[in-house]
């Protein structure tokens, strides 16, 4: 990982009024799910969920496994389980996926058993608990910071869940981490400056997946200079003004919808 240490940070006062719920009802909890973003299986790792929930039972699900790189991705599904995690990989299209976590789950034979779901911003969380539920539960939004309150749904006779808002922590531990979060949109996009932030990906996407550029962008080779990757995209997709210049915001807003919801196979952690 990029060793280069950055000040940005995102650390809303609900994070940390999530940190202390978790604390106080920490008691009550049986098991902890905590889900990832399978396309950054590190950088949505959150760092010190391990303390603060202690020795209890923990499952990863390695969530949105259906838009990953396999390859990479199951690199750290490997290291995960090394590290003695149980972990599923979810495709929340794909109902065998909640059967698969439940089976994962140790159940307390006098009671439901209560299960914790942490996980950053945008991971996915909310769309989770709505399929192991089998109907609305939550609020789902491609934005981070949805759900501001910690709740109790109940998912069936043996199990209930505790929601949380997602968390993130106060500083970053580097900047590619920093860079994944917000090309995943884990860090609203006022944090970062959006035109980095797709510069990142552009130049993420040249190094490991070329073919992506090329299939979507019709980048065949990257410019020596990359902000001519900004005309090029915006000529291909139609980001004109008036006049026929480049509307260089709409091009950010493509790239980034592109990689949150269209381009699939990535995986911008790699695991080295």
């Amino acid at each position: 990982m990029n060793e280069n240490k950055t000040n940005i940070n995102w650390y809303p006062g609900h994070m940390a009024k999530t940190k202390r719920l978790i604390k106080e009802n920490l008691s009550l909890i049986d098991v902890v799910y905590e889900v990832l973003d399978a396309r950054i299986p590190y950088s949505s790792k959150i760092i010190d969920i391990d303390d603060l929930i202690k020795n209890k039972e923990k499952v990863l699900i390695i969530n949105k496994y259906d838009l990953c790189d396999k390859k990479e991705t199951d690199k750290w599904v490997s290291f995960y389980k090394s590290k003695g995690y149980k972990v599923v990989c979810s495709n929340l299209n794909d109902h065998n996926s909640v059967n698969e976590i439940l089976k994962n789950t140790t159940g307390v034979s006098n009671r439901r058993t209560r299960i914790l779901i942490v996980g950053i911003p945008n991971v996915g969380k909310s769309t989770l608990i709505n399929r192991l539920v089998g109907k609305k539960a939550t609020n789902v939004g491609n934005k981070p910071g949805v759900t501001k309150n910690v709740n109790w749904i109940r998912i069936n006779e043996k199990f209930e869940l505790m929601d949380t808002p997602g968390i993130l922590w106060p500083k970053f531990e580097n900047d590619t981490v920093a860079f994944n979060l917000s090309s995943f949109r884990a860090i609203r996009e006022e944090v970062l400056p959006i035109g980095k932030v797709v510069i990142y990906i552009l130049e993420t996407l040249n190094k490991y997946y070329p073919s992506v550029l090329n299939e979507r962008y019709g980048i065949s080779e990257m410019p020596e200079d990359i902000l001519d990757c900004f005309d090029i995209i915006g000529k291909r997709r139609g980001c004109l003004v008036k006049g026929g210049e480049i509307d260089y915001d709409k091009v950010c807003n493509v790239v980034m919808n592109d990689i949150n919801e269209y381009i699939k196979g990535v995986t911008f952690d790699r695991y080295e």
